[in-house]
């Protein structure tokens, strides 16, 4: 595994028992420049995850917890008058960071989710005539509760679209809530990261690496196989779009740089598929009552696409 990425691995697993994969989808995530929502229920530890990541890179972490009075100037900033030359001056809102982790998000109001998503898109700042360029790196992890439904504003499909990756976290194992109290009995798990074990300018130049990792043909035909499957089968609604296609391209170049290898290979699709490119589909009613979820629609096509020989060869 590549060095850097390990290390953040193993300090992010000091805050968060077990849940390997989740941390790793999490750092994938981080290294293509995306955003996550994590999806699942109270208590979890969504949140200290996004705090763990953050503090073993030595990013500015930020918090807000989104309610329906939550205006968009608390996420964005908001300009305010000198009283001494009657010049604007900005004031930074939560969005000034590396980590922003925006707590349950499908309870902010529409207006507010959409001017989040802007800035998740364009990674900048437009108030008054001025542009405020967000820092580098710059990861929104966005929670939201699938159960508790009653005050929440649905999150629309086009929305959902500009997520990178939407995972989960589960319960834990016996033996990892065992593990759960002993680590927690003493003090806040998250003093268990004394200091970043990379810097974010470390992590900058682990994005441009990673986007030199070599695709072929084969294993970018895979990829659209499964894509345009969705689009035309008729358990959909609304496949993925090409924003997705797109994001499972850089997954699997990420992947790939994370396992130490400078080619993607089908087995990087495999394992990113589902949360990469699930949240992205809108079943039919004939899919709802056949499979249940995006998900398992994405696992069938996974295991009926013929993976392609050839892209294992180098």
């Amino acid at each position: 595994m590549q060095k850097d990425t390990k290390l953040i691995l193993d300090s992010t697993a000091k805050v968060i028992v077990g849940k390997e994969e989740t941390i790793l989808q999490a750092a994938i995530a981080m290294l293509c420049g995306g955003h996550v929502l994590l999806e699942d229920v109270p208590g979890v530890g969504k949140t200290q995850l996004a705090a763990a990541l953050s503090k073993s890179v030595g990013g500015v972490f930020n918090r807000i917890q989104l309610t329906p009075d939550i205006m968009p100037s608390d996420i964005t900033g908001y300009s305010v008058v000198n009283q001494t030359d009657g010049s604007l001056e900005y004031r930074p809102g939560a969005a000034i960071c590396n980590f922003l982790l925006a707590d349950e998000i499908n309870r902010a109001s529409p207006k507010v989710q959409s001017a989040l998503l802007e800035i998740m898109e364009e990674h900048q700042i437009s108030l008054d005539g001025q542009t405020h360029v967000l820092p580098t790196p710059f990861m929104v992890i966005a929670t939201q509760n699938p159960v508790e439904t009653y005050g929440t504003y649905h999150l629309p499909e086009a929305q959902m679209d500009r997520f990178f990756m939407k995972i989960t976290m589960g319960y834990p194992t016996l033996q990892e809530e065992l593990a759960i109290l002993d680590r927690n009995g003493e003090k806040n798990p998250i003093q268990n990261i004394e200091q970043p074990v990379v810097t974010t300018q470390r992590i900058s130049e682990l994005i441009e690496q990673a986007a030199q990792v070599q695709v072929s043909d084969a294993v970018k035909n895979y990829i659209l196989a499964i894509v345009r499957a969705t689009r035309e089968s008729d358990m959909t609604t609304l496949g993925v779009s090409p924003r997705g296609s797109i994001a499972c391209f850089k997954a699997v170049r990420a992947s790939a740089f994370v396992h130490g290898r400078t080619f993607a290979t089908p087995d990087d699709v495999k394992a990113l598929a589902v949360p990469v490119l699930a949240h992205r589909i809108l079943l039919s009613p004939k899919g709802r009552n056949s499979l249940g979820t995006p998900e398992e629609l994405i696992r069938q096509l996974l295991s009926s696409i013929p993976v392609p020989s050839d892209a294992y060869v180098r």
